[in-house]
């Protein structure tokens, strides 16, 4: 996925945080401290098209990894 394509009208370094990359380089964090395992969930925000969580997602948004 490229990020440009997804946040082209936002800053570079808030492109590069608001990335899959980075979702999931933290769910491998969160999941390495606290072992349990993350989703990295597609939320359908612009401002924050992916993030993590421990919890299953709403029906509204998409599971795209799960880091066990």
């Amino acid at each position: 996925m490229s990020e440009a394509k997804i946040m082209p009208s936002l800053s570079p370094r808030r492109a590069q945080l608001a990335g899959f990359e980075h979702a999931y380089a933290v769910a491998l964090q969160r999941r390495r401290h606290s072992g349990v395992c993350q989703f990295i969930i597609e939320t359908g925000n612009p401002m924050q098209p992916f993030r993590t969580s421990s919890r299953t997602p709403g029906n509204d948004e998409t599971i795209l990894a799960l880091v066990a």
